[in-house]
């Protein structure tokens, strides 16, 4: 049962109760809300422009006038818009609503997929049967949705033949061209050559247009 107890003493002990009723059910909720907006005796404006529970406009008043009427009906009082002049406010059940956007966070993060770097690593002396098994890992990691980092490592006196590396990783993209974009081309970095390929986004195919069917050719009537 609502209290509608208009003294500060029975105003401060409602709310208080409320919100420690509250804290029972969703408490890891209340804590994240707290850190993300201003709520109920939080918020101290002289004036606010405050929205009903239903979405209806009830017009401009003290911050602590709003608050009584979100305290009349069980709710909590929300600054939703602080930058706006006056700053706007809408009542609600903000820990129900804390809820709902957490879940909603969880579900999108499911359904998020995480690119990853996958890297190949070559040497300038990599014989034929090597370098397409190495080949066809990267197409997979590549049609796998992966950005693909192909490097080639000098030893010794293979730094003084560099060129070798560069030619092997430019047919080594020439060989991924259809299903990568070369992101970064090869650079030597000390004794290492790099690249890095990433994923053409793929376009999903048109549909077939349906044939016309043809008109049946018109008969002329016949004459009496």
């Amino acid at each position: 049962m609502v209290n509608k107890s208009t003294s500060p003493l029975g105003q401060q002990w409602f709310y208080a109760r409320t919100r420690c009723v509250r804290a029972l059910f969703l408490p890891e909720v209340f804590q994240i809300a707290n850190a993300v907006h201003q709520i109920n005796e939080e918020i101290i404006d002289k004036e606010i422009r405050l929205i009903g529970d239903e979405g209806e406009q009830l017009g401009i008043m003290s911050a602590e006038e709003a608050f009584k009427i979100a305290l009349e009906r069980d709710l909590d009082l929300v600054k939703i818009a602080p930058g706006s002049n006056p700053p706007v406010c809408r009542i609600m059940d903000y820990g129900k609503f804390r809820f709902e956007q957490t879940k909603k966070e969880k579900e999108a993060k499911k359904n998020q997929r995480v690119i990853e770097i996958k890297e190949i690593r070559m040497s300038p002396g990599i014989d034929t049967n090597d370098f397409n098994t190495k080949l066809k890992n990267a197409q997979k990691f590549l049609a796998d949705g992966d950005r693909v980092k192909v490097s080639v490592r000098f030893r010794g006196r293979e730094m003084a033949h560099t060129q070798i590396g560069e030619v092997l990783l430019r047919d080594f993209a020439e060989k991924c061209s259809e299903i990568a974009n070369l992101d970064k081309a090869p650079k030597l970095e000390g004794r290492n050559m790099s690249m890095f390929l990433s994923p053409k986004p793929t376009t999903p195919p048109k549909k077939p247009a349906k044939p016309k069917t043809p008109k049946a050719p018109e008969t002329a009537g016949s004459q009496e």
